[in-house]
């Protein structure tokens, strides 16, 4: 059995970024990664995917960007290559291709069971990451055999899909990018709209990320909000990061000739039964970027930024007439549907009462019921950007303070005492 003082479950940007916080405070440790270093930016991510953020938000404990297009957006193998260079700068004791079977406590700490054997210590962090295993609703397997069903984490390109159009489900920012990508290609695409947040990748002449980062957006914090399970349940921004740095929206989809129809409420065989809320979903989304973009303008003002800004630009938006309210896929000859429909989180493997009716890790900052059990690159787990490359640190500055401190403790067995959020 392989003794360490805190295991560390997930070698992506979470469990790294923690992993060089406790080799800074010098706390012995070791990461569990079941595939390769930031395995999921290796092997579940699109051939044409790029970051949302751009490369200056890439910014880890003890590391920044320092490349040459601070204002580019990293592809997937550009961020597998960089966490794993990451690793390598601290020599982060990472086991790859370490399976976790079981978590459980005894009275001496943590047992956790992997495909190469039986590791204990005194604390254990969940940094498996926010998003984990697509969430494709029960009543797809109602939709007839022929039809081809693919979530992004297998997408690779439109040359992946059988002939025929697309219908894609879900209108944030991965439903938008691979529409876009799949209407190019020469499919018809249809997208079923649901709940989403507009952003143009730039307003007045800079990044609408620089806006948020500016304006403390990204600082926001727990206690500063009304409903926490409703804000980490918003849907992500409609968002792209393009070399040309161009907007990608409902607008523009349906000017190049992507088909917008309502959110998708009954499947049989071929048949798709819509709801008629595509007016009500597009205006919702319109109002809060109005309010979005309000606020910039009264920031600009506030830092007297005017006279270096561009102009407010009118914001096109969609027209929601004429969605209809079925589709028959066969007759449309749509040979592919594919679930942009976000994420769950899946521990079946942790066999520690921190789980809530949700199957969500109850925790606050980190810290879960159950003391020395904790949680990494949740969303929103303190701060709005904790999920994000950008974010994840300082998350990784409190959790490891918490474990250090509670190890430089006499007495640490695992309890549920732990405040938790």
């Amino acid at each position: 059995m392989h003794s360490t003082d805190t295991l560390i479950i997930g070698g992506g940007q979470a469990g790294l970024a923690l992993s060089r916080c406790l080799d800074d405070r010098g706390h012995d440790h070791v990461v569990l990664e079941r595939g390769r270093i930031a395995e999921r930016w290796h092997s579940e991510r699109w051939d044409s995917l790029r970051l949302l953020t751009p490369n200056w938000m890439t910014r880890l404990p003890g590391h920044a960007y320092a490349g040459g297009d601070p204002d580019g957006f990293m592809t997937a193998p550009g961020v597998a290559r960089l966490l794993t260079q990451y690793a390598t700068s601290f020599r982060a004791p990472v086991l790859e291709h370490t399976v976790v079977d079981r978590v459980r406590a005894d009275d001496r700490g943590f047992v956790v069971d992997t495909d190469g054997g039986t590791f204990r210590s005194r604390n254990v962090v969940v940094a498996t990451g926010w998003c984990d295993r697509p969430a494709v609703p029960p009543a797809a397997r109602l939709f007839a055999p022929r039809l081809h069903q693919i979530t992004p984490d297998a997408y690779r390109s439109p040359a992946g899909l059988p002939d025929g159009g697309v219908l894609v489900v879900g209108a944030s920012a991965t439903g938008v990018q691979l529409a876009h990508e799949l209407h190019q290609s020469g499919r018809p695409v249809t997208l079923a709209v649901g709940s989403h947040r507009r952003l143009p990748r730039r307003y007045r002449g800079m990044d609408s990320c620089w806006w948020l980062d500016q304006m403390g957006a990204f600082d926001r914090t727990i206690d500063e909000v009304a409903d926490l399970a409703a804000a980490r349940a918003e849907p992500s921004l409609q968002l792209v990061g393009r070399v040309d740095h161009a907007s990608l929206d409902l607008s523009t989809l349906q000017a190049a000739g992507v088909r917008l129809v309502g959110r998708v409420t009954g499947i049989e065989a071929d048949t798709v039964e819509l709801a008629d809320d595509l007016e009500v979903t597009i205006g919702r989304a319109d109002a809060q970027l109005a309010r979005l973009l309000d606020r910039i303008d009264r920031h600009i003002a506030w830092a007297r930024l005017g006279s270096e800004m561009l102009p407010r630009e009118p914001i096109a938006t969609a027209d929601p007439r004429g969605a209809p309210a079925s589709i028959d896929l066969r007759h449309e000859r749509i040979g592919s549907v594919l679930w942009a429909t976000g994420h769950r989180r899946d521990y079946h493997w942790l066999d520690l009462p921190v789980l809530d009716a949700r199957g969500e890790i109850r925790q606050r900052r980190g810290v879960t019921p159950v003391a020395g059990a904790y949680v990494l690159g949740q969303r929103f787990q303190h701060h709005r950007n904790s999920s994000f490359i950008d974010g994840v640190g300082r998350d990784a500055q409190y959790v490891a303070e918490h474990i250090c401190a509670r190890t430089a403790s006499p007495d640490a067995r695992p309890s549920s005492t732990s405040r938790e959020n």
